[in-house]
């Protein structure tokens, strides 16, 4: 058996490439090193909180007496609190988990009652993270107050899940043109053309075509805090807010580059 390896191994050594120094077996086995992708890291400006979305109203403003489209956003009991603080040191980056929606013991598991028991934080349903350039004002069990991280006249950027409209059109979802509805067009609502035949015989990568809409989570940047309200615990935001009412929203400082976050 030896005796054939090495006949075999003769018999192909022609194929493998000429290199000084290096044998066979370690040519025929060497493969093209992988490349490591490496994707830089969003940071956040700032701590942010969860909150819920109530609806939408017209605030007047007292200043001028001007309609101003707002959203209203709520709390629910509990608020936002402090649940882990991530260091680079314990974790290789900096960030703050922050919980949500106080709820009852038995709606949560022993491992995420302990979790939270780790920062005497009460029973939260849930649990998002911000990752931050330094977490040194930042303390495990805190609880975030939305008036002392914000004020009047701040921008925010909001995400949340957007509403799902379900399977729609090339219309509805991409805003397309119909065609004619008379002179003999039979052409109304159709999506037409998806592509030429026989170059290249196939359908482009991201081609604008009816499918799923909405239900996705969304992300509208440099809304304006029109008023905070911290008798009735509610803050008022300026424009549309991704979701229905009751939905989840995140809300943290506005992103400008060279200003509340680094231009690297």
């Amino acid at each position: 058996m030896a005796m054939a390896a090495a006949s075999i191994g003769g018999a192909l050594g022609f194929l493998a490439p000429r290199r000084r120094g290096v044998s066979f077996a370690a040519a025929v086995g060497r493969r093209r090193p992988t490349l490591a992708v490496v994707r830089a890291a969003s940071y956040e400006a700032g701590v942010g909180v969860m909150a819920t979305k109530v609806g939408m109203m017209t605030y007047f403003d007292p200043e001028n007496g001007k309609p101003v489209p707002v959203t209203v956003v709520g709390f629910r009991e509990g608020g936002n609190v402090v649940t882990q603080v991530k260091t680079a040191a314990t974790d290789g980056y900096d960030a703050v988990q922050v919980g949500y929606h106080g709820v009852r013991e038995d709606k949560l598991t022993r491992p995420e009652l302990g979790h939270l028991g780790k920062a005497s934080a009460p029973p939260l349903r849930h649990l998002q993270e911000f990752r931050l350039v330094a977490v040194d004002a930042v303390d495990p069990g805190q609880a975030l107050e939305f008036n002392e991280l914000f004020k009047e006249g701040d921008l925010v950027d909001v995400s949340a899940k957007s509403i799902g409209k379900g399977f729609q059109g090339g219309i509805k979802r991409h805003n397309f043109k119909r065609g004619l509805m008379t002179h003999g067009s039979k052409s109304h609502r159709a999506l037409g053309s998806i592509g030429a035949g026989t170059t290249p015989g196939r359908v482009y990568k991201g081609k604008k075509m009816p499918g799923r809409m909405g239900g996705t989570k969304t992300k509208i940047r440099k809304l304006k805090i029109v008023r905070i309200d911290n008798d009735l615990k509610v803050v008022m935001i300026k424009g549309a807010i991704p979701g229905k009412q009751g939905n989840l929203l995140r809300i943290t400082p506005a992103k400008i580059v060279g200003k509340n976050i680094p231009k690297s």
